[in-house]
């Protein structure tokens, strides 16, 4: 049964293939993750090929999350290195329009997971104000618009997460990924489960050195982009 909530988007919660929850943006006729798993995609493209390259290199490893929603990313991620007690994670998510309460409390994502208490933690946590949420993940939400947020050389990895190119094309344009280009350190990665001709191009012309790398179940290929 899919359960619709009223906010400033409708958004409803409807069950992917690999068991795990997804929203569907009613009003841009998407879904936030893959319908063929939302859990398998964001662990190939975030943690398998974006998480998991970094922590061969460094210990402390600073991420830049483009498109915070439900907060499915940042449990995955912390839920990695809290297997790995070594990593200190700083994580850094954007998002414009917050995912409303009654949402992320009915995702199954902390069934599946585990972590209930941080995700709650992570939720509840105001926006604009860094906290720590666990011993090695160190949390900041900012509710600002992809298309204005600017950082230089702080982060390890981006995790770039926004609604798809057909959806929202003004969010995967050359002059976004040159600000992603720039907030992220020397050999800084940027991955995302996008493979569209035009944003690898929009990337390499932002000075990334890209890689096509298999994607997730149900995508043939996904990107990954090198500083």
């Amino acid at each position: 049964m899919t359960n619709i909530y009223n906010s400033m988007m409708k958004v409803e919660i409807r069950e992917s293939n690999d068991g795990s929850s997804t929203l569907y943006n009613v009003d841009l006729d998407e879904t936030y993750h893959s319908v063929h798993g939302a859990i398998q995609e964001a662990e190939h493209v975030f943690i398998d090929t974006g998480l998991k390259k970094m922590m061969e290199k460094k210990n402390e490893i600073n991420i830049l999350e483009i498109g915070f929603g439900t907060g499915l990313n940042a449990l995955l991620t912390m839920n990695q290195v809290t297997e790995n007690n070594q990593f200190k994670i700083n994580y850094t998510g954007v998002e414009k329009y917050p995912v409303d309460d009654e949402l992320w409390k009915a995702v199954n994502y902390t069934k599946i997971l585990g972590g209930g208490t941080y995700f709650e933690k992570m939720h509840n946590l105001p926006w604009e104000i860094s906290g720590l949420i666990k011993e090695n993940f160190h949390l900041t939400k900012t509710m600002q618009d992809i298309l204005t947020y600017k950082d230089e050389n702080k982060f390890d990895i981006v995790y770039f997460d926004a609604f798809s190119p057909t959806s929202q094309p003004e969010l995967w344009c050359e002059s976004v990924f040159q600000n992603m280009y720039d907030s992220l350190k020397t050999d800084g990665i940027l991955v995302t489960y996008c493979a569209k001709g035009q944003v690898r191009r929009d990337l390499q012309s932002a000075g990334f050195i890209m890689e096509r790398l298999s994607g997730p179940p149900g995508k043939r290929e996904m990107l990954r982009g090198i500083k």
